[in-house]
């Protein structure tokens, strides 16, 4: 029977490895195509892996707690799921394969397991199995793992997880110690009474918004900021969608916003000043040849996401629509994937959907830069010819990373972008 390979994915461009906190399936257990098979973790995500194919699990080569490279072969899948389990295995057996050999584990459901494949108890120091993301977060926020091994987990086997992590900072959990010292929340609360005068609400920020903050901060340290700004004529655009949007919802099914028109002009440029399509490696400067276009999207009540249009410049006007539509959906229903995530070269943000008349927003490391448009309002211009005209107009703003990009590429950019809106025929893309 053929067998399907499964590998440790690769969640990030920077991950070289994963560390399986759960297995949902054991040997012998059926399983069908897109359902749960293990839960991975890394330093930087926790995330569920589903089923490359329906079948019987014939082999899990790790155990969990194991720390496996990207591409490393950690289970297979027999495509017959009607074959029957073969004598002498199990649902609560696990194949383990590691230096060569290959043996049968007893049920791991029953035993937490540490890196080293050992049984923990409890309270057990340094002994207890944490994930690198647990890790990571801990040793950010300052907590020894002496700490974590008094915090009731609710992982498998005990496990301390990343939201019993961030309830511990939070105040939300007590460590299992019944020693007489002051609790987290008990001296959060202290802490709050003496540092807040007056009357006030104080409301802790969530997980998106610490990461959020995180990396606003790092990117400000990172690369030094300059902002070009400059103004765009919209008024043929506008009078484009105002005739043309009753007939594209009812073609599509969703609203026709400027944002594709904007967006196509960025690739355009982009084609245009590819070193602007790039990052910084140490002192070389990486130069992207596939155009994989951020969109800063707003979550209502969980801040901003940017979820990535993969090689954009291969989109025509119809597909940009949509693919922009797909991954607004599915960023506001907390449905993106990582594959959805990651490898951006540039980043638009359209800060005039909240009536912003312009904005200097950060750039999202590693990439060199990022676009923001205005609210489009008429105002009154004068024209070539010196005559007064009423026009709908646009500010667009260019933020980008002074350590490459000086002001005469990033102003050429820039005015590339409100060129090619400018002589944008939108008869022509539809």
């Amino acid at each position: 029977m053929a067998r399907v390979k499964v590998v440790m994915p690769q969640m990030g461009e920077s991950i070289t490895n994963g560390t399986i906190t759960k297995w949902n399936k054991q040997v012998g257990d059926n399983i069908e195509i897109d359902e749960i098979l293990l839960e991975i973790s890394t330093d930087k995500v926790e995330s569920e892996i589903p089923s490359p194919a329906e079948g019987r699990i014939a082999a899990l080569h790790f155990p969990e707690g194991k720390t496996v490279d990207v591409g490393i072969l950690i289970a297979e899948i027999e495509d017959d799921a009607s074959q029957k389990i073969t004598e002498g295995s199990s649902s609560s057996s696990v194949a383990v394969e590691e230096a060569g050999t290959s043996a049968v584990a007893e049920n791991t459901a029953s035993k937490p397991v540490t890196e080293a494949g050992l049984e923990s108890p409890h309270n057990s120091g340094d002994r207890r199995f944490y994930t690198p993301l647990v890790k990571s977060m801990a040793s950010k926020a300052g907590v020894p793992l002496e700490k974590l091994a008094n915090l009731d987990g609710s992982g498998a086997g005990g496990r301390v997880n990343k939201q019993d992590l961030e309830n511990y900072l939070g105040g939300g959990v007590k460590e299992a110690s019944t020693s007489s010292k002051v609790s987290p929340s008990q001296a959060k609360t202290q802490q709050q009474s003496s540092s807040y005068k007056g009357s006030v609400e104080v409301i802790p920020m969530d997980n998106m918004r610490k990461a959020i903050a995180r990396n606003m901060v790092m990117s400000k340290h990172t690369s030094p900021h300059v902002n070009s700004l400059s103004e765009v004529d919209m008024t043929h655009l506008v009078r484009f969608r105002e005739g043309f949007k009753e007939d594209f919802k009812k073609q599509e099914g969703f609203s026709l916003t400027y944002t594709p028109f904007i967006i196509r002009a960025i690739i355009l440029a982009l084609k245009d000043y590819p070193k602007v399509n790039a990052s910084i490696d140490g002192d070389n400067l990486i130069v992207k040849k596939e155009i994989n276009l951020g969109l800063a999207v707003a979550v209502p009540g969980n801040g901003l996401i940017v979820p990535v249009i993969k090689e954009a410049d291969n989109l025509n006007m119809l597909g940009l629509c949509r693919t922009i539509n797909d991954l607004a959906l599915k960023a506001r229903a907390k449905k993106l994937t990582m594959n959805e995530l990651e490898g951006g070269t540039f980043t638009f943000t359209n800060v005039g959907s909240f009536g912003t008349l312009l904005a200097t927003p950060i750039i999202l490391q590693p990439q060199l830069g990022i676009y923001a448009s205005g609210v489009i309002q008429k105002r009154v211009m004068v024209m070539k010819d010196d005559s007064i005209a009423i026009r709908s107009m646009m500010y667009g703003t260019h933020t980008y990373d002074h350590r490459v990009v000086d002001g005469e590429l990033g102003g050429k950019f820039l005015e590339a972008i409100h060129d090619h809106l400018r002589k944008m025929d939108p008869k022509q893309l539809f």
